[in-house]
């Protein structure tokens, strides 16, 4: 059992020891008879921390004064106890007023609630959950204002969201693996101003597939500028941090990425997602045509070969279909050769590079979250509220995992990893599949 699995019980054991005593029985009717509120100024749960914090707070007195209120040891000690200073600190149930003790000497610096700090450490991460699950900071505090009856300025709000910043900066410089077999790469696009406008940026994430098949996160980047430059930045980043080789990087044809990847990492291949490509020329078919279209271009992509592609492909641009829709046809012509490496694989190694769907059902739920922003102020506020809204999401589904420990499995509904930590679906067969495409790279590493 953890520490925290420790303390858990712990709480626990003293809750339920109220509930056996009937207190909480008789609470919950004098609520229910309108005689006592639970929240707001002077209910019963500020009151209780109230006078827990001021019990605490005299208790660290007292540990700082080597001796008890009244007790004739603390004679010419040089130093006792002092009246108090009133103090409003912002919980997670509202506003409490302490009675902050002080010391003669005005050397007392309690932990509890030092000095200074005007908000509880629970009404911190409150607030930070709140932003990651999409709020924006004005409505963070208008919701605090209604339900607490706890106001904070917009600043304050803003500083405790700014406090995980260096956090993200630790997480995106964090050392990587060596290798990894497959690097999934998708984007988003969001709002953000950049001097007197506010212009579409893209977000970029970066998922790496490790030898054992499991998912991670590798970083997010915000495309400052267009094509290599931007490339060559993130793929020196991947590289300083440890990432020596790539043997697939899963992409959408994005402008200068291949030659920066082959620039860090020449014997990586760079290829085109499959489903993004098909949506891609998708896109100029008329409703009615989309199904023979879709079947016609099936035979492109499950094709044992390039040159049975090929044949597929031309196939299609003569037939009816591909001479109206020629645009269709010059879509996979322009990206042929990023799509063809995929024909080289088996059936167990296709199925995983198929498609980025690892990053797009991230994308989806961080587009949930951040549709209601009108834009960013910065390139770091995107990532900071990207990399919160992703630990927020897996640590919601690990607690609900936790939830649902020791039920039978087809009693289970929590769902799994969203992508950190999630294992890649097939992947025993398409390592195999890798060991034989690139028996070197991997050799002794498996």
């Amino acid at each position: 059992m953890t520490d925290d699995e420790v303390e858990r019980s712990a709480e626990r054991a003293a809750v339920q020891q109220l509930v056996d005593a009937g207190l909480l029985d008789d609470l919950m009717s004098r609520v229910d008879a309108g005689e006592v509120q639970l929240t707001g100024e002077g209910g019963f749960l500020p009151e209780m921390i109230k006078a827990v914090l001021e019990r605490g707070l005299a208790a660290e007195l007292t540990g700082h004064l080597g001796y008890e209120r009244g007790d004739p040891a603390g004679r010419g000690s040089g130093n006792s106890r002092n009246g108090s200073t009133p103090k409003t600190v912002a919980t997670e149930v509202g506003d409490v007023d302490l009675a902050t003790p002080r010391d003669r000497l005005g050397t007392f610096e309690p932990r509890l609630v030092p000095k200074g700090a005007r908000r509880t450490g629970g009404l911190d991460e409150m607030i930070i959950s709140l932003y990651a699950g999409g709020m924006t900071i004005r409505d963070i505090g208008a919701h605090l204002a209604r339900t607490l009856g706890t106001e904070l300025s917009h600043e304050t709000i803003s500083k405790i969201t700014d406090a995980v910043l260096e956090e993200v900066k630790a997480w995106q410089s964090r050392p990587l693996e060596e290798l990894y077999p497959v690097i999934y790469l998708d984007a988003l696009v969001v709002k953000v101003r950049d001097g007197h406008q506010v212009r579409n940026k893209a977000a970029h994430i970066a998922v790496g597939v490790d030898l054992d098949g499991i998912k991670h996160v590798l970083g997010i980047w915000v495309q400052a500028n267009e094509g290599a430059k931007f490339w060559a930045a993130v793929c020196a980043e991947l590289a300083n941090r440890g990432v020596r080789d790539v043997l697939i990087v899963c992409c959408d044809g994005l402008t200068g990425f291949p030659e920066a990847i082959e620039a860090t990492w020449p014997q990586a291949t760079v290829q085109t997602c499959v489903v993004h490509l098909i949506r891609a020329s998708m896109r100029f078919v008329s409703y009615k045509d989309r199904r023979a279209v879709a079947a016609a271009l099936k035979l492109v992509y499950t094709a044992p070969n390039a040159e049975v592609a090929e044949a597929a492909l031309l196939e299609f641009a003569e037939s009816d279909l591909g001479q109206r829709y020629p645009a269709t046809v010059s879509t996979w012509t322009a990206a042929w050769e990023r799509f063809i490496p995929f024909l080289e694989f088996p059936p167990a190694l296709r199925k995983v590079i198929y498609t980025t769907n690892t990053i797009e059902s991230l994308n989806y739920q961080l587009r949930k979250i951040i549709k209601n922003r009108g834009h960013f102020p910065n390139d770091d506020a995107v990532v900071k509220l990207l990399w919160l809204a992703i630990r927020d999401i897996e640590d919601k589904r690990a607690r609900q995992r936790a939830a649902e420990a020791g039920k039978a499995r087809n009693k289970r509904t929590a769902p799994g990893h969203l992508v950190e930590g999630a294992a890649t679906h097939g992947w025993r067969p398409a390592l195999g599949a890798l060991t034989i495409a690139y028996p070197d790279r991997l050799a002794g590493r498996i």
